[in-house]
Parts: structure tokens; sequence; C-alpha cells
């Protein structure tokens, strides 16, 4: 039985970058409590896989996810996903922006240009497109959320990750702009901003023998994340449960940002 407050019978959820990681496992946890998914990334064969497996063991009687291919840098790709959600469902009820890109690591200051414009391309642009093109339907139900998952990293300054910061700190803006321009509509705008976490995205920093060891001394949990300590925050940010929570960054990282300096 999945709890009133955290129950999401009837609702339909767009994940991107939601075949690994941390978004396949919001897509897992909001099929689980009830939403129909997209699952999205580049690779068809992925996203039909993970829907696939949805449909076998986290949906409550029919199947209720579907694979829609996209990648998110591309403005036709974007409409196309959520153009097929709607020709399948017709409503969109939550937006959950995950896929993201970090072409560099280095400085700042000696970035190429290209890499730059990826990064805020994919980061923060393809997140504005999608909101723009779920937000009339949204609109017409007066009722939806869209959740950002943003990081730590756009709170702090990094010698090595400053460019993929700087995205994630806009992202944060860019739900609050959301919860100004959408909120009367009874749009709800949030970000998840999780610390290190377990993924094939950040493996070269948890693989790291002395990233690792850095951050298990930096975080009071001891630990660093799992995909499902995000998941939960995801659908409790869908659900009732978070019904007047809007405009906000939500921190999920153990302890570290309330610790700076008292552990590493």
């Amino acid at each position: 039985m999945i709890p009133r407050m955290y129950d999401l019978s009837g609702k339909v959820a767009i994940v991107t970058g939601s075949t690994k990681g941390i978004g396949r496992s919001i897509a897992e946890q909001l099929a689980h409590h009830g939403a129909r998914v997209v699952v999205s990334s580049r690779k068809a064969d992925a996203c039909d896989a993970v829907a696939a497996e949805i449909n076998a063991k986290w949906v409550r009687g029919p199947a209720e996810a579907i694979a829609v291919p996209c990648h998110i840098g591309h403005k036709d790709q974007c409409r196309h996903l959520v153009d097929r959600t709607l020709a399948k469902w017709g409503q969109v009820d939550i937006l959950v922006c995950n896929a993201a890109v970090n072409p560099y690591m280095g400085s700042l200051m000696e970035m190429p240009d290209e890499a730059f414009d990826k990064i805020m391309s994919v980061n923060v642009r393809s997140n504005i497109w999608l909101a723009s093109m779920v937000g009339p339907h949204m609109k017409a139900q007066r009722d939806g959320t869209i959740i950002v998952i943003s990081s730590t990293g756009g709170l702090r300054g990094s010698a090595v990750l400053g460019a993929y910061g700087l995205s994630k700190a806009a992202d944060m803006h860019l739900v609050r702009n959301l919860t100004v321009e959408y909120g009367p509509y009874n749009i709800r705008s949030n970000c998840i901003a999780p610390a290190l976490v377990r993924t094939d995205f950040a493996r070269a920093l948890w693989e790291d023998p002395q990233r690792y060891e850095t951050a298990i001394r930096s975080y009071p949990l001891g630990r660093i994340g799992e995909p499902e300590d995000i998941s939960g925050i995801a659908v409790m940010l869908a659900s009732k449960a978070g019904a007047w929570i809007t405009g906000q960054t939500l921190v999920v990282d153990g302890g570290a940002m309330a610790a700076i300096g008292r552990y590493a």
C-alpha cells in the first residue's frame, strides 16, 4: 500500500536521463508510487530495456512505462518527447530534468569555448525548453511539478568542475524563476542538489581513491550517496507530501554542507 501523501496514481511523468543512475532510480520510484512514466535518454535500446523492466517489476497492474529516446541538446527532440507523451496519455504532470553532461575537467579559465557551450546548452537551456513545452499543459490543468537535478557543485567553487558548477547554479535560479512565472497556476518547481553519488556519471570522482576518501571524511554520515537517496526526495516533491514546496533547492549531501571544514 502506498501512503496517500505519496500516491502518484493518475500522474504522468517525463524523466530525462533515466536509463541509469539517479534518473533511472527516479523513474522506477515514480512508477512504483503509481505514476505512468516516460523513460528517456539518447539511446533507444537503453530506453526500451528500462521501460520493459519497469513494466515487469515496478508497476501495479497494466504496463505503464514507455520509452522515448531524446537528446535534450536538440530542441526538436525535446518537442518530440513532450508531444509523444501527450499523444500517449494526454497530460504531463511531472517533469524531471535529470540529464546533464560534463565533457571537461580542469580550470574554468582554460576551458575551451566548445565545452562551455555544450555544458550550458545541455544542462541549462534544455531545461528551459522542456519547462516551456510542458508549461501550457500544466497551466491548463492548474497542477504540475518540475524537478531539476542540480548539484552541490552549484553552491561552491571547484578547481576542476567550475563550468559544471556554474550550470548547476543556473538551474537553481531557473526553478526560482519558474516558481514566479508558474506558481500562480499551482505548478511547483524545485531543485535537488546531491553531493557525490555512486553513478556512472560521477565514476571519475568516486573511483579515485584520494577523492573518495576525502568525500568519506567530509560527510558526517560517513558514506557517499546512492541513487535511491535521491529518488525518494523526487517522489516527495512530486506528491502531495511536497505540495507547499516550490522555488527551493533541497541539498542532499550526507551533511557535508553543514560540516565544511569540520571533518576533512
